[in-house]
């Protein structure tokens, strides 16, 4: 039943995390779709990290696994920095790690 969870998680967060940066897309070229689904995920994996483990495969696991992506993060500040665009660069990496922290710790200590 685990992995099943995990499967429609991930079947609902990677469609999610398209239609959030393809909404972002319009009106912006700095990567702020990317940078939301990341800080919505952190927070989400902070909120489900005490709970069952059920909600906690389909949430954390599943969804937020899918929903959030280091990959593209990555590419987006290599691309910046390609594009010599260091302060969109530095301010798009301090802010995803602190704020992806805070979100964290924000819904851990939400539930518990």
């Amino acid at each position: 039943m685990n992995t099943l969870m995990v499967i429609i998680g991930a079947a609902i967060g990677s469609p999610a995390r398209f239609l959030v940066d393809q909404y972002f897309r319009k009106f912006t070229d700095k990567p702020v779709g990317t940078f939301t689904v990341n800080i919505l995920g952190s927070f989400l994996i902070g909120l489900t990290f005490g709970s069952t483990e059920r909600w906690h495969d389909f949430l954390a696991i599943g969804f937020a696994g899918a929903f959030t992506t280091w990959s593209t993060f990555i590419v987006d500040l290599y691309l910046g920095y390609e594009l010599k665009k260091y302060k969109v660069v530095a301010l798009n990496l301090a802010a995803s790690i602190g704020f992806g922290l805070l979100a964290a710790y924000l819904g851990y200590n939400l539930v518990s």
